[in-house]
C-alpha cells in the first residue's frame, strides 16, 4: 500500500461515483431487456387474429391485443393529442370515442396522425357518420400512466391535450368505457397509422449502458493512475531528502 497513494479526496470521489455509474449501466441493461420483452409480446399479439370486442372485457392482460369492432365514432367529443411527430414533421393524433354495437361499450380509438404545420388554424379531419367495421389494438403505455391534460376552462371540442387517461374522459362524459386507448389499424376512417410501440428501442438502452460502464472504467483507471503517480512522486521526494541528509 505504500506504493499506492491516491489521496483522500480522489478516494471519496471514486467511492461515490463508481457505484453510481455502474448501477446506471445495469439499470440501462435492465430497461433494454424490458423493451425487448415488450417488443416480443407486441410482435406475437399483433400477429394473432383479432378477438371479438366481447372478449376484451374478460381479458386479464389486454396490452397490444387486436380487436374487431363494429360501431360508430362520436364526432362531437374529439381529442387532439399534441406534440406528435412523424418523419420530422409536427402534428397531432386524433382520438375519438367509438360506440361498439356488439357490446354497447365505449372505447377511445386513436384514428392516427395528422399533420399540423400551421398552428394558427386547427387541423382538418373528417369523421365517418355510418357504422364501420374496423380492427384496432390495445395500447398500454410502458412505464407511465396517461393523465388528462386539458384546459378545465375550455368547454369547446375538439380539445387539445398532451396526454389522455380514458377513464377520466368517460367520467367527464358520464359514460361507461374501456380503460385503455385502442389504436386503429390501417382501414376505414384511419389516418396515418404507423405506430411506434416504444419511444426508445432496446439498442439505445444498450448503447447508454456501454457509455456508463466506459465512464466507470475510465474513472477507475484514472484513480489507479493517480494513486501510483502520487506514490512515485512521494518515493522520489523521500529519496532526494535522504541523499541531502547524507
Amino acid at each position: 500500500m505504500k506504493r499506492f497513494r491516491p489521496g483522500v479526496v480522489p478516494t471519496l470521489v471514486v467511492a461515490l461515483l463508481l457505484p453510481l455509474l455502474v448501477s446506471l449501466g445495469f439499470w440501462q441493461l435492465s430497461r433494454g431487456a424490458e423493451k425487448s420483452a415488450l417488443l416480443q409480446t407486441y410482435a406475437e399479439r399483433r400477429a394473432a387474429e383479432p378477438m371479438a370486442s366481447s372478449e376484451l372485457q374478460h381479458t386479464a392482460d389486454p396490452a397490444f391485443r387486436r380487436v374487431r369492432l363494429h360501431g360508430q365514432f362520436d364526432a362531437e367529443h374529439s381529442l387532439l393529442l399534441d406534440n406528435r411527430q412523424r418523419n420530422g414533421k409536427v402534428g397531432v393524433e386524433l382520438l375519438q370515442p367509438f360506440h361498439d354495437q356488439a357490446t354497447g361499450q365505449w372505447l377511445l380509438v386513436n384514428r392516427g396522425w395528422l399533420p399540423w404545420p400551421e398552428r394558427r388554424t386547427p387541423p382538418h379531419f373528417d369523421t365517418p357518420t355510418e357504422p364501420l367495421d374496423l380492427n384496432a389494438w390495445v395500447y398500454v403505455s410502458p412505464g407511465a400512466t396517461f393523465q388528462l391534460h386539458a384546459d378545465p376552462t375550455t368547454t369547446s371540442w375538439p380539445k387539445l391535450i398532451t396526454a389522455v387517461e380514458p377513464t377520466k374522459l368517460w367520467a367527464s362524459l358520464d359514460r361507461e368505457g374501456f380503460a385503455y386507448e385502442l389504436r386503429e389499424e390501417t382501414g376505414p376512417g384511419a389516418y396515418q397509422a404507423d405506430w411506434p410501440v416504444v419511444a426508445m428501442g432496446p439498442e439505445k438502452h444498450i448503447a447508454y449502458a456501454v457509455q456508463w460502464f466506459a465512464m466507470a472504467l475510465a474513472l477507475l483507471g484514472l484513480f489507479i493512475y493517480l494513486g501510483w503517480h502520487n506514490a512515485k512522486e512521494k518515493h522520489h521526494g523521500s529519496g532526494h531528502e535522504s541523499t541531502q541528509h547524507v
